[in-house]
C-alpha cells in the first residue's frame, strides 16, 4: 500500500482496550491480520487488559505465542478507558495510530482506509462515524443528543465524537494526554493542541456477538461534565489566572462601587439634612460585601492555581500487573 518509512519500526500500531472480552479476543485478532496482511502493511496490536475478571489476559498471553504482532499491558485494576489508551498511546511505534473496541462492532476492514486518509489526505485525526447503528433508542437518542451539544461547544463538526474507531497521525497521540474519561473528547483535546485537520469517515458498525455492554446511560450524565470540564482546561490550563483573575476583579470591583455608592449616597443625603438608613443596615450593602470577599478569594484561587501550574504538572499513573512483548 506504502513504502515502510525508515522512521517507524511499523506503519500502523493498533491500540485496543479490553475489559472482559476473551471471547472476541480470538477473532478479532485474526481478522486484524487478515486485512493488514492483504494489504501489505506492517502492524502491531497493543491490547490493554483494563483489569479484566474473566480469561482476557490468558487469552492475550496464548495468542501472543503464535502471534508475534502482538503485545499486550494489563493493570492490576480498573482505570477505565481513557487510561488504557493514555498508556497504549505511550508505548506505540508506528506511523499511524489507530484505536478501536475489542467488540467486534468495530470493523478492521476499515483500517486500510484510515491509514491512507492519514499518510496520503495529511489529516491529523479521523473518526469513526457509525452512521447505521444497531444500538436501542435508549442509547442512539442520548447519543446524538451528547454529539450535538459537543459539536456546538467545540466547533468541531462530527458526528460521533464516541466512536471508537479513530486514525491518528502519531505526533497526535505523543502530544496529548488522556484522562478522567476524556477519551470521548480526543477530538477537542486534539484542536486545542493544535492538531486542526479533523476528518471523519463513515464505518460500519455490527452487533456485538459475545459478552455485554460495559457502559450505561450514566456516561451521557459524566460525558456532559466531562465536556464542561475539558472545554475549561483547554482554554485556561496554561494561564488560570486569566480566568479567576478575572472573574475575581470583576467581583470585586462590582462590590466596591456598590459599597461606595451606598456610602455616597448616605454622605450626600447627609449634607442635605435628610434623613438615610444607615448603610450596615441595607441588605445591598451585605451583597456588596458578599461580592468583595468572592472576588478577593476567587483571585487568590487564581494565583495559587498558577502556581501550581508552574511547578506541579499532573501526570497519569496507573498500577501496571504484567506487559507483554513491551521493552519499556
Amino acid at each position: 500500500m506504502s513504502k515502510r518509512s525508515s522512521y517507524f519500526p511499523v506503519e500502523l500500531s493498533i491500540v485496543i482496550p479490553l475489559l472482559n472480552e476473551a471471547e472476541s479476543l480470538p477473532e478479532l485478532t485474526r481478522w486484524i491480520h487478515r486485512v493488514l496482511t492483504q494489504h501489505g502493511l506492517t502492524y502491531e496490536v497493543l491490547l490493554i487488559d483494563d483489569g479484566s475478571t474473566d480469561d482476557s489476559w490468558a487469552v492475550i498471553e496464548e495468542l501472543a505465542e503464535t502471534d508475534s504482532h502482538l503485545r499486550g499491558i494489563r493493570f492490576n485494576r480498573n482505570y477505565g478507558k481513557s487510561a488504557a489508551l493514555n498508556v497504549g498511546f505511550k508505548e506505540t511505534q508506528g506511523r499511524v495510530v489507530c484505536t478501536m473496541d475489542a467488540d467486534l462492532q468495530d470493523s478492521p476492514e476499515e483500517l486500510p482506509e484510515l491509514y491512507r486518509m492519514i499518510t496520503q489526505d495529511g489529516y491529523d485525526l479521523v473518526s469513526g462515524w457509525k452512521k447505521k447503528r444497531y444500538d436501542p433508542l435508549s442509547k442512539t437518542i442520548p447519543t446524538k443528543l451528547f454529539n450535538g451539544v459537543t459539536r456546538k461547544i467545540s466547533g468541531i463538526q462530527l458526528h460521533d465524537f464516541n466512536c471508537g474507531l479513530k486514525a491518528y497521525n502519531q505526533r497526535v497521540v505523543k502530544s496529548i494526554e488522556v484522562y478522567g474519561e476524556m477519551h470521548r473528547y480526543i477530538p477537542v483535546i486534539a484542536k486545542w493542541a493544535g492538531f486542526r485537520k479533523i476528518g471523519e469517515k463513515v464505518v460500519q458498525h455490527q452487533e456485538r456477538k459475545y459478552g455485554t455492554t460495559k457502559f450505561g446511560l450514566e456516561r451521557f450524565v459524566y460525558g456532559f461534565l466531562d465536556l464542561l470540564s475539558i472545554t475549561f482546561v483547554s482554554r485556561f490550563r496554561k494561564r488560570p489566572m486569566h480566568f479567576f483573575g478575572t472573574v475575581g476583579a470583576l467581583s470585586f470591583l462590582i462590590g466596591m462601587l456598590i459599597t461606595l455608592w451606598l456610602v455616597g449616597e448616605k454622605v450626600y443625603l447627609a449634607t442635605l439634612n435628610l434623613h438615610a438608613r444607615d448603610v450596615t443596615s441595607q441588605p445591598l450593602f451585605f451583597l456588596a460585601l458578599v461580592a468583595v470577599v468572592v472576588g478577593v478569594q476567587v483571585f487568590v484561587a487564581g494565583f495559587l492555581a498558577e502556581m501550581i501550574q508552574l511547578n506541579g504538572p499532573r501526570k497519569n499513573q496507573y498500577l501496571i500487573r504484567e506487559k507483554l512483548n513491551i521493552n519499556s
